[in-house]
C-alpha cells in the first residue's frame, strides 16, 4: 500500500512540475524548460529506489508494540504459560476488530524464566529496545517487585494479573488481581466458621506468602483462633517430608496454603500419601495446577479466587468457549488468566479514552474504567490503580473443576494496605524482608524452615 501511494504521489508531483515549467517556458527559453525537465527526471527518479528501500526497511508504524512478560520455563511456568495464552487471545480479539486507534497490536513475548532478575532485564529490553507502550505480565511478587522500578524509571505501564500481598501502589502498575481484603481475609473468616479455630499456615518462601501469613495471623487472633503452625518451602521446593510431620503434630482444623507453582503437586500428593485428611484452602492454586495433581489427592480441597471457570454467566461462557476453541477443548481457564485477559481490554479502553498509547496519558485514562468481565463487573479504582472485584470460594470436584460453595458477587473495594498498621510501618516491614533476603524479594534456596 505504501509503495502504491508513493509511486502515485511521485507521478502526480512530476506532472504538476511539467505543467508549471511548461508555463514558465513562455517567459524563459525553450532550452531552459528542456534542461530543467531532464534534470528533474534524473534527480527525482534516481531518488525513488533509495526512498523505497528506506521505507521498506524502517519500523512498521502501523502496529502498536506491546510486551508480554511471563515465565515460560522454570517452576512458575506451570501457572504462567496459560496467562500468556489468555493475554494473546485478548490481543487477537482486538486485532480482529480493527485494533486500537486504527492500528493492530504486535505482541512481543519474553520468558521471565521464573527468575526476578531475568524479569527486570527483559522489562528493560522491552521498553528501551523493543519500544513497547505497555507490558502485560509477572506472576510472583518477587518478579513484580523487580519490574516495578523499571516501568517507573521509564514512565511505562505494567498490567499485573495476579492476586498478591498488597502493601504497594504505583502510578505505573495496574493491578488486575486481588488484594488481601478481596481474597484472603474473607476466606479466613469463612474457614474458621466452617472448619474450626486451629489453622496451619504453609507457603513458598517469598514476599507474598510471608506477608499474607502475617495478615492471616493478625486476623486469626482477632477471631480468637489459633495459628498452630507456620512453614515455608523454597519456590520450586519438592522436599516436604518434614512438613508432613509438622502438620500431623499440629492438630490443625484446616490448612491455609500460599504455596506457588509446581510445588503444589508434591504438597497435595504427599498429604494423601501420609493420610492427612485436613481440608486445605489455597490462595494460589487454580484450575491449571489442579489438572496436574492426582484426583484422589486434590478432590474435596478448596481455593479462593475472584474467578473460576465454573461461574455461570454469559460473559464467562463466551470467554471459556473462545479460549477452548482457540487452544483446545481440554484446556481450562483460571483467575490469573482471566485477569490477564481483561487487563488487555482495560488497556484498550483507556487508550480509546486517551486517544493515545502514550503510557503517561493511558495511566490517567484507566481510572474509573468499568468492564463486564468473565468474573463479573470490575471497576478500576480512582485511588490506587486496583480493581473492585468479586470473590468466590470453590471446592475441587472429581472432574478437577471447582464447585462454588460461597461467593461475594458484589465488587469488593481494594484496600492494598491493611489499616491496622500505618503505611510507613508496612514499608518498614517490607524493607526488613528485603534486607533479610540480601536485597531480593524471595528467600535463597536453603533447607526448609518450620516456625512453630
Amino acid at each position: 500500500m505504501f509503495i502504491f501511494l508513493f509511486v502515485f504521489e511521485s507521478i502526480l508531483y512530476f506532472t504538476v512540475c511539467l505543467f508549471v515549467q511548461g508555463f514558465c517556458c513562455t517567459v524563459y527559453s525553450p532550452s531552459f524548460f528542456i534542461n530543467n525537465v531532464i534534470s528533474r527526471i534524473g534527480c527525482y527518479y534516481l531518488c525513488v529506489p533509495i526512498l523505497l528501500l528506506t521505507a521498506c526497511s524502517s519500523p512498521n508504524e502501523d502496529t502498536i508494540k506491546v510486551g508480554v512478560l511471563h515465565s515460560l520455563t522454570g517452576t512458575m511456568a506451570v501457572s504462567e504459560k496459560s496467562v500468556v495464552d489468555a493475554t494473546l487471545m485478548a490481543i487477537d480479539e482486538i486485532n480482529a476488530k480493527g485494533g486500537v486507534l486504527g492500528r493492530h497490536l504486535e505482541a512481543i513475548v519474553m520468558d521471565g524464566q521464573s527468575d526476578p532478575e531475568v524479569f527486570a532485564e527483559h522489562a528493560r529490553t522491552l521498553i528501551q529496545e523493543k519500544n513497547v507502550d505497555v507490558i502485560f505480565g509477572s506472576w510472583t511478587s518477587a518478579s513484580r517487585k523487580a519490574v516495578k522500578p523499571i516501568v517507573e524509571e521509564f514512565d511505562n505501564l505494567l498490567f499485573y494479573p495476579v492476586q498478591y500481598e498488597g502493601l504497594e501502589t504505583s502510578p505505573n502498575i495496574v493491578y488486575t488481581g486481588a488484594t488481601p481484603n478481596q481474597q484472603i481475609t474473607p476466606t479466613v473468616r469463612w474457614g474458621v466458621t466452617n472448619f474450626g479455630q486451629r489453622a496451619f499456615l504453609v507457603g513458598s518462601d517469598y514476599i507474598f506468602p510471608r506477608t499474607a501469613n502475617l495478615i492471616i495471623k493478625k486476623q486469626l487472633s482477632a477471631l480468637k483462633s489459633l495459628t498452630v503452625g507456620e512453614y515455608y518451602i523454597p519456590l520450586g521446593g519438592k522436599n516436604v517430608s518434614e512438613l508432613m510431620k509438622v502438620i500431623k503434630a499440629s492438630d490443625a482444623d484446616f490448612i491455609l496454603n500460599t504455596i506457588n507453582g509446581d510445588s503444589n503437586i508434591t504438597f497435595f500428593e504427599q498429604l494423601q500419601e501420609h493420610n492427612i485428611a485436613i481440608p486445605v484452602i489455597s490462595f494460589s492454586l487454580a484450575e491449571d495446577e489442579v489438572q496436574l495433581i492426582d484426583a484422589d489427592a486434590i478432590t474435596g480441597h478448596y481455593s479462593a479466587w475472584s474467578y473460576f471457570q465454573s461461574i455461570d454467566s454469559d460473559s464467562n461462557r463466551q470467554f471459556v468457549n473462545a479460549f477452548k476453541n482457540k487452544y483446545g477443548q481440554h484446556r481450562t481457564t483460571n483467575a490469573s488468566m482471566q485477569a490477564g485477559y481483561l487487563g488487555v481490554h482495560l488497556w484498550k479502553q483507556a487508550v480509546n479514552y486517551a486517544q493515545s498509547t502514550d503510557p503517561a496519558q493511558v495511566k490517567n485514562a484507566v481510572n474509573g474504567v468499568t468492564i463486564e468481565a468473565p468474573e463479573g463487573r470490575v471497576i478500576m479504582s480512582h485511588v490506587n490503580n486496583h480493581l473492585w472485584k468479586p470473590l468466590y470460594i470453590g471446592q475441587v470436584q472429581r472432574d478437577k473443576q471447582f464447585k462454588l460453595v460461597w461467593q461475594h458477587k458484589n465488587p469488593i473495594r481494594p484496600i492494598p494496605f491493611p489499616r491496622y498498621r500505618t503505611i510507613a510501618s508496612w514499608n518498614t516491614y517490607l524493607n526488613s524482608l528485603h534486607r533479610q533476603w540480601q536485597g531480593k524479594w524471595s528467600a535463597p534456596v536453603v533447607p526448609n524452615k518450620a516456625l512453630l
